[in-house]
C-alpha cells in the first residue's frame, strides 16, 4: 500500500517545481559586470542625461546598458530587477536579487571580441552595474557573471521634476524622477502665449523645444512607454530661469 505522507510529499515537491519552472519563464537572461567605485561617483552623468544621480534621486542602485537593451535612449530611465544566475555561476550570493535604474549606455567595443571584454557589444544583453548594486547579488571577484532580469515598475518619491536648460528658441527640458515605467514615449509643452507644440528627443531624457517659451508658464504633456499621458499644468511658472528645477506634484502610475 502506497504511503500517503510520502504521496503527499510528492505532490508538494512537483509543485514548487512546477512555480519555480514558471516563475523563471517571466526572466530574460543576460550578463552583468560593475564600473564606477564602491560610492558609485564614477557611474555620474552619462548618455541618459541624468547628471549627478545622487542629487536626481537615482542613488547608486544604477546600470549602463548595452546598446541592444539601451534602443538609442529610449530604456532611459526604466527599471530591472536583476539575480545572478547561479545555476551558471559560482560567484552569485544565492537568493539575492536588485532592482537597478537604466541611467548610462555600455558603448559597444568591437576591437574585442563579445565573449572576450567586448560584454556591450550587439547583439549581447549586459548590465554594467555600479559596484554598490553588483555586489549586491555578486562576489566581487567574479567580474562578470551571468543573470536574470525582468523589467519592473519604478517607484518614486514626489513627482516628475522638469529642469530647464539651453536658451531662448532652444529649451532644452530634463524630465526625471518618473515612477511606472520609468522611461517617457512622447512630451509636448504649451506656453501661457503659444500653442500646443510636440518636443523632440534631444539625447536620453532631454527634450528640446524650438519655439520661444521664456517669460511664459509652461504646460506640459508626457507620455510614458507605458501609455500613460499625464498633464502638467503651468508646472514651470512664467518666472523660470535656466538651470531651475520644478518640481510636479503628479506623478505615473503605470
Amino acid at each position: 500500500m502506497q504511503n500517503p505522507l510520502r504521496f503527499l510529499l510528492l505532490i508538494v515537491v512537483a509543485a514548487v517545481a512546477s512555480t519555480a519552472a514558471a516563475d523563471d519563464k517571466d526572466w530574460s537572461k543576460a550578463t552583468a559586470t560593475f564600473y564606477g567605485g564602491g560610492d558609485a561617483s564614477g557611474t555620474m552623468g552619462g548618455a541618459c542625461g541624468y547628471g549627478n544621480l545622487y542629487w536626481s534621486g537615482y542613488g547608486t542602485d544604477t546600470a549602463a546598458l548595452s546598446s541592444k537593451l539601451f534602443d538609442d535612449g529610449k530604456a532611459c530611465g526604466q527599471c530591472y530587477r536583476i539575480r545572478c544566475d547561479g545555476a551558471s555561476s559560482e560567484w552569485c550570493r544565492p537568493g539575492k536579487s536588485v532592482t537597478v535604474t537604466a541611467t548610462n549606455l555600455c558603448p559597444p567595443n568591437h576591437e574585442l571580441s563579445g565573449d572576450d571584454g567586448g560584454w556591450c557589444n550587439p547583439p549581447r544583453q549586459h548590465f554594467d552595474m555600479s559596484q554598490p548594486a553588483w555586489l549586491q547579488i555578486a562576489e566581487y571577484k567574479g567580474g562578470i557573471v551571468p543573470v536574470l532580469y525582468q523589467r519592473t515598475p519604478c517607484v518614486k518619491q514626489g513627482g516628475v521634476r522638469f529642469t530647464m536648460a539651453g536658451a531662448n528658441n532652444f529649451e532644452l527640458v530634463l524630465i526625471t524622477n518618473v515612477a511606472g515605467s520609468g522611461s517617457v514615449k512622447a512630451v509636448w509643452v504649451k506656453g501661457t502665449n503659444t500653442d500646443r507644440m510636440a518636443m523632440s528627443r534631444n539625447w536620453g531624457v532631454n527634450w528640446h523645444s524650438l519655439a520661444g517659451l521664456v517669460g511664459q508658464a509652461l504646460t506640459f504633456g508626457v507620455t510614458s512607454t507605458g501609455g500613460q499621458t499625464l498633464v502638467f499644468p503651468d508646472v514651470v511658472p512664467a518666472w523660470w530661469k535656466f538651470g531651475q528645477t520644478f518640481t510636479s506634484n503628479v506623478q505615473f502610475t503605470d
